[in-house]
Parts: C-alpha cells; structure tokens; sequence
C-alpha cells in the first residue's frame, strides 16, 4: 500500500472507529509496526489525531475553562465525589505514606480514614484540620495561603514537598483529555501536584465523570502518569491511556 493511501486509511479507521491500535493498522494496511508508528507521529504532530499508547485516537470535542469553576459548579456531584473518596480511602494502609492534594473530590476521603495509622502529608488546611478531629499522624506544608482558598502553595510548598517520599499519591484535576493530559486552572497548583506525583509509588487521580473532555491552563500529567478513580466512565478510548476505576 502506498503511503499517502496508507494514511488516509489510518485516518479513516480512526475517524470510524475513534481509538485503533497499532496491531490493527498493521494488519489493515501491511506495513510493519515501525512504519505505522512513524505515521501516527506525523499525524500527531499534523494534528490530525491523538497518539497514545499503543495506538492513536481521534481528536476530542473539548471544553475548554479558562478560570478556576465557582463554589456552586465545585459542589455539583457531591453523591458521586462521596463515592470515590469513600473507594480511595479503601487503599490506604497503615504502613503508607500519603499525599492528599486539595480539592473537594479528595477531601471526601476525610471522613472514612477514622483510625488509620498511615502517616499523611497534605497541602490542604481544610483537610489537615478534619484529620486532626481523628487525632491521625499529619504534616501540613509550609507556604502561601492561595487566594480565595485555605491551600497552600508557591516556592516553599514546592520546597517542603521535596523533603518527602511517598507510597502513594491522591490528587484532585479540574480536566481530563487525551491529548492534553490532567489540567488544572492554577499553574502554581499544577507545579505542586506534579512534584507530588513524581515522589510517590503510586498515584492517583480523584475526579468525577463531568472532569472528562475538559482542558483548562495548566497540565499537571500525562494520563498515563496517574491511575483514575471516577464515578462513570464516559468513553472507554481512556482506558487506553491509564488504569480506570469506575466506583
């Protein structure tokens, strides 16, 4: 099959199918793995499709926010955002040391760690003082108070972070997209969820369905760098990308 008519078959069949594989489009079109995996870089770059791991999906219909949503937006799906932090608690063992960013998702795993014996680190004073109702083992980074919040952030967040290791890592995203990865619209809490990730054994991502196809400011991962724990899972292309725990 000749290139250009190799192409368009790739784009065709994503364009069908909205996620293929690489063992796929080699079979459909004849040509070894190396080459297709060089077209789908051209195609990526070309931005005609996504590249992922193993394969290519197509581009997505995304909203894009350009502000950090409001209180009211925040506490929509508080049933499903009960549900996924009651599932994240679950995880944690009284050997661990963990991570709780910010956000109202993760902050639902407060109430059910009553008795952990796990030693916990959070950038959250809201967190940090429901924890201490439970009279656990907390740390509290040092840092600014973030505008219109009770977080911590800035340089010596950033440098109180570095200080510790991590068995696993629970943070909170404003957006999920193929292309674009885990977004949030504050750089500086970009800066700070990114530095946890890359301390921690494991990490994941709390969010509830509605984070699906949004992009806002600033990436904090690739998808592939957390797994999801989430209420719904609206299309299965992300499977692709990462573990997914629908709860």
């Amino acid at each position: 099959m000749l290139a250009e008519q190799r192409l368009r078959t790739i784009l065709h069949q994503v364009s069908q199918r909205q996620t293929v594989s690489v063992a796929d489009l080699c079979q459909l079109t004849g040509a070894s793995e190396a080459t297709i995996r060089r077209d789908l870089n051209g195609l990526a770059r070309q931005g005609k499709l996504v590249k992922i791991h193993g394969g290519a999906t197509s581009l997505e219909e995304e909203e894009f926010l350009a502000r950090e949503p409001d209180l009211a937006t925040k506490q929509r799906y508080a049933r499903e955002k009960e549900r996924i932090g009651r599932y994240a608690a679950t995880l944690i063992g009284d050997d661990d040391v963990v991570y709780l960013d910010t956000g109202t998702t993760v902050l639902h795993m407060a109430e059910h760690l009553k008795g952990s014996n796990a030693l916990f680190v959070t950038s959250s004073i809201e967190f940090a003082a429901r924890l201490t109702e439970y009279s656990l083992h907390i740390y509290v980074l040092g840092g600014a108070l973030k505008l219109g919040t009770v977080d911590i952030v800035g340089a010596e967040a950033l440098d109180a972070l570095r200080r510790y290791n991590f068995t696993k890592v629970f943070l909170g995203t404003s957006g999920i997209s193929v292309s674009q990865g885990f977004t949030t619209p504050d750089p500086e809490a970009a800066a700070l969820k990114f530095l946890a990730a890359s301390r921690a054994q494991t990490v994941y991502m709390l969010a509830d369905s509605s984070k699906f196809g949004r992009v806002t400011a600033a990436t904090i991962l690739p998808l592939e760098g957390a797994r999801i724990i989430t209420d719904k899972l609206p299309d299965r292309k992300y499977l692709d990308c990462t573990d997914i725990v629908a709860v």
